[in-house]
């Protein structure tokens, strides 16, 4: 199973549509809320270079903003 972390905010429209898509297809994922995580924020910044989210890390590949099908390619799902 790959290791899955999504930096989000409670009021991302794509951030929920990327977690529907987790639930969905039965993915864990470890979700930090850079509203109110300075911590995550930074290391979401770090990594991509992002201020928006969704920022999702799939064992160490990022996907920015919601993209269902670069999502699948890097789960293996179908």
């Amino acid at each position: 199973m790959a290791s899955v972390k999504i930096y989000t905010t409670p009021s991302c429209v794509y951030c929920k549509m990327t977690k529907d898509f987790f639930a969905a297809n039965k993915v864990a994922y470890e979700e930090l809320n850079v509203a109110s995580d300075v911590k995550a924020r930074e290391e979401m910044i770090s990594k991509s270079g992002q201020f928006g989210v969704p920022v999702t890390d799939i064992d160490g590949t990022l996907v920015i903003g919601f993209d269902k099908g670069r999502l699948a390619e890097l789960l293996g799902i179908k």
